[in-house]
C-alpha cells in the first residue's frame, strides 16, 4: 500500500541530521506494516497531480499555523477536500489534524489555554494513551462529519475520525523523548518555564506511540471502496 506523506513544514535544522526530518520520522513510525511512501513537501509548494498517486495520504506538523497566510494552505485545503470527496483515507497529524478540519469546516484556534509539550494522557474511548505532544493551537470547533475519539482535559477535540474517510491526531506519536528534549532546547523561547520544567519531569513516562501506529495502520488499511471521480 502507498501512503503519501504531504509535508508540511519540517523540523528544525539542528535536529534534522541525528532525528530526521518529519517524513522519515513517519517512516520509522510504521516501519514493518507493508506501507510504501512517497513524501512531497508541500510546504515548498510541491503537490501531488492527483488525489490518486497514493492510496492514503498522511498530512505531518508544521512550524505554521493554519489560520497563517502561507501561499501553500489554500492548495492544500483544496487537496484535502478533493481527497476527502474521492474516499482516498487521509491521516493527519498536528498540524494535519488541523489543517483537515479547517479544511472541512472546522475551526482552529491559538488556545487561550496556552501550550502543551511533552507527554500527556489521552483518554481514547476510555483508553488512557500517553503520547508527546507539542502545539498551542488546537481545534475548537469540529466539522460537522468528524467524530471526537479522544480528549484530554486540557484539548478536547485531540483525536477525531471521520467515518471511513480521515483519522486525526493532535498529539506527535512519531516524537520519542531525544525529539522533545531537542524542541525544549531549542524552540521552547515562548513557552512558559514551569511547563517546560513538568514536561521534563514527566519524560520518563513511556510515551504509547505503537497503539497510534497501530490505528494509523488499521485506518488506512480498513476495506472501503474508493471513488474514482476526482483528480
Amino acid at each position: 500500500m502507498r501512503i503519501g506523506i504531504l509535508k508540511c513544514g519540517q523540523s528544525p535544522e539542528v535536529l534534522r541530521g541525528e532525528l530526521g526530518d518529519y517524513d522519515t520520522m513517519f517512516e520509522r513510525l510504521l516501519a514493518g506494516r507493508g506501507f510504501d511512501f512517497a513524501t512531497w513537501h508541500v510546504e515548498a509548494m510541491e503537490f501531488p497531480a492527483s488525489v490518486h498517486e497514493a492510496d492514503g495520504w498522511l498530512l505531518t506538523g508544521s512550524r505554521h499555523g493554519t489560520y497563517e497566510e502561507h501561499a501553500f494552505i489554500p492548495p492544500l485545503e483544496d487537496f484535502i477536500r478533493r481527497a476527502y470527496a474521492a474516499g482516498v483515507p487521509l491521516v493527519g497529524i498536528c498540524f494535519g489534524h488541523q489543517i483537515i478540519a479547517q479544511a472541512l469546516g472546522g475551526r482552529v484556534e491559538k488556545f487561550p489555554g496556552g501550550w502543551s509539550i511533552g507527554p500527556q494522557d489521552y483518554d481514547f474511548d476510555g483508553e488512557t494513551v500517553t503520547l508527546n505532544a507539542w502545539h498551542q493551537d488546537q481545534v475548537v470547533e469540529r466539522p460537522q462529519d468528524a467524530r471526537v475519539v479522544a480528549s484530554s482535559g486540557f484539548c478536547t477535540n485531540a483525536a477525531l475520525v471521520y467515518g471511513d474517510r480521515a483519522f486525526t491526531v493532535q498529539a506527535h506519536p512519531e516524537f520519542d523523548d531525544a525529539m522533545i528534549h531537542g524542541l525544549i532546547e531549542h524552540r521552547s523561547d515562548t513557552v512558559p518555564s514551569e511547563l517546560v520544567a513538568e514536561a521534563l519531569t514527566h519524560m520518563d513516562d513511556a510515551a504509547q506511540s505503537k497503539l497510534i501506529a497501530d490505528r494509523i495502520e488499521a485506518f488506512f488499511k480498513a476495506p472501503r471502496t474508493l471513488a474514482r471521480g476526482a483528480a
